[in-house]
């Protein structure tokens, strides 16, 4: 086995093996422009072209039929109440991923493995059942509807039901973001804190939350696109009643529905809008992240 040693392969000076020439077949000039064009064209059938369609009609017929449509009261009022079911369920969100996550990472307790599987069941339930399980609790013939009626609240086919779905299916990202974090980053900084004198909420705010922060904003940033873009579990709860309790994707398949094309991209054309800020909020956290590793 002596001899010239082949071209694919070279010894170095401190003994490892180097690679060289082809050796691996994703070395390959050919092949390796074939899997780019690939990947790129799989990425603009399924991905770019859908978007961009998705703005050419919403201006299809011009800028003014454009706002227009945006500015329609049913429209205004979609958009207000997407918005307001963001705000409320990624700010609780949040809160509950960083106790969950701090709770998990950091603490032995009976019950840990089920909060584990709580967290991941959204995962695993279909957002229309999600929606079903609020209707049979809080509907008018749900376990709570009579109690609900006679003190005259209202959750279903109104804003809170909105909301409560909408932090169903959004409840894991910021915990799912956080949980692998704080395992991988250990609690030395924390004990050493501890044994220094400092407080709970001293550790909390001056050593986990600096040490958590891109991983709590890559979390928030997808929990908010899908809070915004959620529709199985809130269309299930909505009742779709115009300009009360449609949020913009449930405005969105109403408009389309009625053959008012137009303005049903428009809509459409918001929320890809969040949808690209949000990639483009996700991959400078991201490099940040990256730029920050040793």
């Amino acid at each position: 086995m002596g001899g010239t040693p082949s071209r694919n392969f070279e010894r170095a000076a401190s003994g490892k093996i180097v690679v060289r020439g082809n050796a691996a077949i994703g070395e390959s000039p050919p092949v390796r422009r074939l899997l780019i064009a690939a990947a790129i064209a799989f990425l603009g059938l399924l991905l770019f072209m859908p978007l961009a369609l998705v703005f050419r009609y919403a201006f299809g017929e011009g800028l003014g039929a454009y706002l227009a449509a945006i500015n329609e009261p049913d429209a205004r009022a979609a958009i207000r109440l997407t918005l307001v079911a963001a705000v409320i369920a990624v700010p609780l969100n949040t809160v509950f991923g960083v106790a969950a996550s701090w709770a998990i990472t950091r603490f032995n307790f009976r019950g840990k493995n089920v909060l584990i599987t709580l967290i991941d069941l959204p995962f695993a339930i279909s957002p229309v059942i999600a929606g079903m399980i609020f209707v049979l609790l809080f509907g008018a013939r749900g376990w709570l509807g009579p109690w609900l009626q006679e003190h005259d609240l209202r959750i279903i086919f109104a804003a809170p039901g909105i909301v409560l779905a909408t932090m169903f299916v959004t409840f894991p990202f910021v915990a799912r973001e956080l949980i692998p974090l704080m395992q991988a980053q250990g609690s030395e900084e924390e004990l050493s804190a501890l044994t220094l004198g400092a407080g709970g909420w001293q550790i909390f705010w001056r050593v986990t939350l600096p040490n958590i922060k891109w991983g709590l904003i890559y979390g928030v940033i997808l929990c908010n696109a899908r809070a915004m873009g959620e529709f199985g579990a809130v269309s299930v709860v909505s009742g779709h009643i115009r300009g009360h309790t449609n949020t913009m994707p449930l405005h969105v398949e109403v408009l389309y529905n009625d053959y008012q094309f137009t303005a049903a991209f428009a809509v459409a054309s918001l929320l890809a809008f969040v949808a690209v800020l949000t990639l483009v909020v996700k991959a400078a956290v991201e490099r940040r992240v990256g730029s920050q590793d040793p």
